[in-house]
């Protein structure tokens, strides 16, 4: 997966479609992420005594990793990553600009 925690990411299909986040978690054996403010779903909690109200929490649900793009730090528009090695280290590249990303 050639998405991290803390990127800069736009959702290109589904119901956030171009709706930019940063990634807030990966689970890359699930091929998911979480990006913030994307996904949202309402939690209703119930009433119980710290919280005698109750309350209705609002939760990020991850989406897959196929529907976000990374964001090209040079033309902040959505670009592919590829991995190039230099010196025994993976870096990873904006395919359309040729930036390095980490």
């Amino acid at each position: 997966m050639k998405i991290k925690k803390g990127d800069k990411v736009i959702v290109i299909s589904g119901g956030d479609k171009g709706v930019e986040g940063i990634v807030q978690a990966v689970y890359p054996k699930l091929n998911k992420v979480v990006v913030e403010g994307v996904n949202v779903h309402k939690r209703h909690r119930k009433p119980s005594q710290q919280t005698p109200e109750g309350s209705i929490v609002e939760m990020y649900v991850p989406i897959d990793a196929s529907n976000v793009q990374l964001v090209d730090p040079k033309t902040k528009k959505p670009t592919r990553v590829k991995i190039v090695r230099e010196k025994d280290q993976k870096i990873r590249v904006s395919k359309k600009s040729g930036t390095k990303i980490d």
